[in-house]
């Protein structure tokens, strides 16, 4: 047996396989510890009342819901927070190419350079369409010593880049995505404001097919940007996340939702958005 072309071939299927649900076999699944009790959604608001509403309502959308779920919420406008499981380790997917994206902004500015063509038209495949050559071209360019760099400078401290050009499989929490989203979305000395404004824009310019999750239940008025992930593995069922922040209607907003041990990538997507309709309800009417 070939070890060096079985070798490639898992990793073409891991790589491959990220951004269209392909079952991949033989990796090891990484997955949340189970907690003793189980964990509740938390909630804090500078908004009377708006914190208890959101605890109850994420609460009951995801009642009865089977896999395990972490969601995190920040509303600049009311200094909104909720979250459950905000440090639990999940497989990324796709949503680690929003991290990518910002490494490669991230280290362009360190050597005052403008993105070569190349690099603009893998970027924009990358997030508008999840293309995942496109991704694997900008991982290996970048390299873990850059993406470790990126994640060091944004205070990512719990996320770790998958090994062996597995980007599909760095390891995610609520709490650091969150800490990315805020960097995208906010002055800041670690994205220039062009970067900043860069990464927005293509995640605001998302395939209608890949627009499920965060964005779902949307009052009009209100501003999108999104990046889903979605994969199957031999263990713990489909991973479906969704990361999207939010602006307009007197709201500056971000949501992250993360999801294993869901039977079907549907059943994810339901799951996402069971939650994001309630937060856009709640946050709209306070």
């Amino acid at each position: 047996m070939n070890h060096g072309r079985s070798t490639r071939r898992a990793r073409a299927l891991a790589t491959g396989a990220l951004g269209l649900g392909v079952l991949i076999p033989g990796v090891a699944a990484a997955s949340p510890a189970a907690a003793a009790t189980t964990p509740t959604v938390s909630c804090t608001s500078g908004r009377a009342g708006l914190a208890t509403k959101l605890q109850k309502d994420i609460t009951t959308a995801l009642a009865g819901r089977r896999g395990t779920v972490a969601v995190g919420l920040y509303d600049r406008s009311t200094n909104t927070t909720c979250s459950l499981r905000a440090t639990s380790s999940y497989d990324s997917a796709s949503v680690v190419k929003v991290t990518v994206l910002a490494t490669l902004l991230w280290d362009a500015k360190k050597h005052n350079r403008y993105l070569t063509d190349t690099e603009t038209s893998l970027a924009k495949a990358m997030i508008t369409k999840s293309d995942n050559n496109a991704t694997s071209k900008l991982w290996k360019q970048l390299g873990l010593t850059k993406i470790k760099g990126f994640l060091s400078a944004a205070g990512m401290t719990k996320t770790v880049p998958g090994a062996n050009g597995y980007w599909g499989l760095t390891q995610i929490n609520v709490t650091d995505e969150q800490k990315l989203l805020k960097l995208i979305t906010a002055k800041n000395a670690v994205l220039s404001d062009n970067s900043r404004a860069y990464i927005l824009k293509l995640m605001g310019q998302v395939i209608s097919s890949q627009r499920w999750g965060t964005p779902y239940g949307l009052p009009s008025g209100v501003s999108w940007h999104v990046k889903n992930g979605w994969l199957q593995r031999s263990t713990h069922g489909w991973r479906v996340h969704s990361v999207g922040t939010f602006n307009g209607r007197g709201h500056d907003y971000m949501i992250t939702v993360l999801t294993w041990g869901n039977s079907t990538m549907n059943y994810g997507i339901s799951t996402i958005q069971g939650v994001a309709k309630v937060i856009h309800k709640d946050l709209a009417a306070s």
